[in-house]
């Protein structure tokens, strides 16, 4: 079956701080692309990613996660079943061999959400350009809706290597496009 690159819906819903939600939504879908989102479900993917400020984080940290405050960064991946690929007899069709229906929904993999504002907080006290936190957190929060995890020390390494992976792939594509 083909598919198309993954979908991502970006918002900024804060005024605090200048995003460049376009930029950032280029970062989630080269993450998903290079996790091969796509072939991994077999059908077209879509993510929302939103930036919004302290207030609304903290509400969504405290309501869904029992947190205490604004955080950097939530996901929220959808726990629904991804549809079947291809036909299995009992669902009708149009028989076999033929292509699957071009009306099937994409799988929706969930929300990322990050607030620009702490961002920039723990920016200046790491030393990084705010820039470079945000991409993190961005990189991060679709790595959490593709099942990366750091409970363990195992896990964490992991899951930093693949940020790091994510990063330095968006940087040179990044400088590709602006012809360096």
């Amino acid at each position: 079956m083909e598919t198309e690159s993954p979908s991502v819906f970006g918002a900024d819903e804060q005024h605090d701080v200048e995003v460049d939600v376009p930029r950032w939504v280029r970062l989630a879908r080269l993450a998903l692309e290079s996790e091969r989102v796509n072939e991994r479900f077999g059908t077209d993917v879509e993510m929302s990613l939103m930036f919004v400020d302290e207030s609304t984080i903290a509400e969504l940290n405290v309501r869904f996660l029992g947190g205490d405050g604004p955080t950097d960064v939530l996901s929220f991946p959808l726990d629904e079943e991804l549809p079947p690929a291809g036909r299995s007899p009992d669902q009708g069709g149009r028989g076999p061999g033929s292509p699957s229906d071009p009306g099937d929904p994409p799988a929706l993999l969930g929300d990322v959400i990050v607030c620009p504002t702490v961002a920039g907080r723990q920016a200046l006290e790491r030393g990084v350009p705010a820039d470079d936190e945000i991409a993190l957190l961005v990189v991060h929060g679709v790595l959490h809706l593709l099942d990366y995890d750091h409970a363990e020390p195992e896990e964490t390494a992991a899951m930093r290597r693949r940020e790091q992976e994510l990063l330095a792939r968006f940087r040179e594509v990044e400088r590709e496009a602006d012809g360096e």
